[in-house]
């Protein structure tokens, strides 16, 4: 069993809903694989009044007959089955009324599996929370999913009978830096900072995919043994990744499978063409789910107010697999082969500068601004010498409401970064589009990203700030 680290903002939400003198209702959503089962169960140590889990892709029968099987198994022999979740609620009402325990834990899991096609589960649960629970004292009802829009829509954003009845609710984000390094140590994996980092731009944070790392490996034997040997365990975790939170995954799919290919992000026109889809309501749908799940962000692009939000994808994994595991790779060594090699290469820089968008928080802090407000941005502009503007794609603007834009350039490097003549010229081209462009009156500080800092040489004044692999790891209270 993997360690339990981190989460004690969230294990502090479930026991305050333990401690509690009234009935409780938790919903605890996140991606697949980021801990949620994990989670609830260590906080209550494994023990529940009742607890069950929804079947992927079961139909409404199998669902109904796999929730009596967790009834039985809690202690509770109903005489009929059930024909219907309402009549399933019920049974579930005999069994806590049956029940000596002092607080009632209902634990469950995977909600959205069991919302089958034209099913009353939803008024079940509304008849079973608002009619019965909520009106008792000691139950505490927690629900779980990893289809995170299905249960921001369903429960927490509910319009009907479940508005504003959540007295708690968790979502449960990926591991930063320092806590997927807080896991690695506890597991007695021998990793350095850089070896960390590396691992991170691959699996991203999601602490199921770190507790499969092996002590006595170095990284490429790692990654290899998981994602590329003939019974690696993650080798097929991507194409069960998204069936697993989309009824429709194919869609979802080329969404994503766009976005990897274009770093600053896509208009939605620009996203609908390259997918092939329409741009209908079902395209927003979507977009909105990809986002809540934690796949793409939505953002408006510097000096923009309204229009022209952009969305770019900002999962780790997600573009490792288009990149590395879609295609047909048999080397079973692939990943320690390939280190260095212009594909290899090139992908580090991109998932280097994810790692970033997901430790905004960090480098603010590391710049002393991690109060200031505001806005992340991406940025660019075509060439127009006739007004001096060069044309630039700036992946990484801090926009900060005390009038300072930080200008991050995010460079990956295996030592100390060297700026050269061409990159320095490269950098000042851009703050002078941005300022043409813009016509922004803040000053621009040029922040340079790189996991060991930068090298001092001729050219290295043209930094003003320096963030380096040690502050994203920081840890961050």
């Amino acid at each position: 069993m993997p360690p339990f680290v981190a989460r004690a903002r969230e294990r502090q939400v479930l026991l305050d809903a333990l401690n509690a003198d009234t009935s409780q209702f938790v919903a605890v959503y996140g991606r697949r694989r980021v801990g949620k089962t994990f989670l609830v169960r260590e906080t209550f140590g494994y023990t529940f009044t009742f607890q069950h889990a929804g079947l992927a892709r079961g139909k409404l029968n199998e669902q109904l007959f796999a929730f009596r099987a967790s009834l039985k198994d809690a202690g509770f022999e109903s005489a009929e089955r059930a024909h219907t979740w309402l009549e399933a609620f019920e049974q579930l009402k005999d069994l806590i009324r049956a029940s000596s325990d002092q607080r009632k834990v209902i634990f469950l899991d995977e909600l959205s599996w069991m919302d089958t096609p034209r099913c009353d589960l939803m008024v079940a649960l509304e008849s079973f929370w608002n009619g019965w629970a909520s009106a008792r004292k000691d139950v505490i009802l927690i629900v779980c999913a990893s289809a995170t829009s299905w249960i921001l829509n369903k429960v927490v954003h509910n319009k009907g009978g479940l508005y504003n009845r959540l007295t708690a609710q968790i979502d449960l984000k990926p591991f930063s830096l320092c806590e997927c390094e807080e896991l690695a140590r506890s597991m007695g994996v021998a990793l350095n900072r850089h070896q960390l980092l590396e691992c991170y731009m691959i699996m991203g944070g999601v602490p199921f995919y770190w507790t499969h790392l092996k002590r006595g490996l170095n990284l490429p034997q790692n990654i290899d043994a998981l994602f590329f040997s003939s019974d690696g365990p993650l080798k097929h975790e991507f194409d069960y990744l998204f069936s697993s939170l989309f009824r429709n995954p194919a869609d979802y799919l080329s969404l994503v499978e766009a976005l990897s290919k274009r770093k600053i992000g896509m208009t939605r026109e620009e996203l609908a063409h390259a997918a092939g889809l329409s741009q209908s309501g079902a395209l927003t749908t979507k977009l909105a789910d990809l986002e809540s799940c934690g796949f793409i962000r939505k953002y408006l692009p510097f000096g923009k107010k309204s229009k022209g939000a952009l969305y770019q994808l900002v999962d780790c994994f997600t573009l490792f697999a288009f990149r590395f595991l879609r295609g047909r790779v048999t080397d079973e060594h692939y990943w320690s082969n390939t280190t260095n090699t212009p594909g290899q290469n090139s992908w580090c820089g991109l998932a280097f500068e994810l790692v970033c968008l997901n430790h905004v928080t960090h480098i603010k802090t590391a710049l002393g601004v991690a109060g200031v407000a505001s806005n992340v941005n991406s940025w660019s502009c075509k060439a127009n010498p006739d007004v001096g503007v060069y044309g630039s794609q700036i992946d990484l603007l801090i926009s900060r409401r005390d009038q300072v834009v930080n200008l991050c350039e995010m460079k990956y490097a295996r030592s100390e970064f060297a700026i050269t003549r061409a990159v320095e010229e490269d950098v000042l081209r851009k703050v002078n589009d941005l300022q043409i462009c813009t016509g922004t009156r803040s000053a621009i500080h040029v922040t340079f990203i790189a996991p060991y800092g930068i090298r001092q040489n001729a050219h290295a004044g043209v930094a003003q700030a320096v963030v380096t692999a040690d502050d994203l790891f920081r840890r961050i209270s």
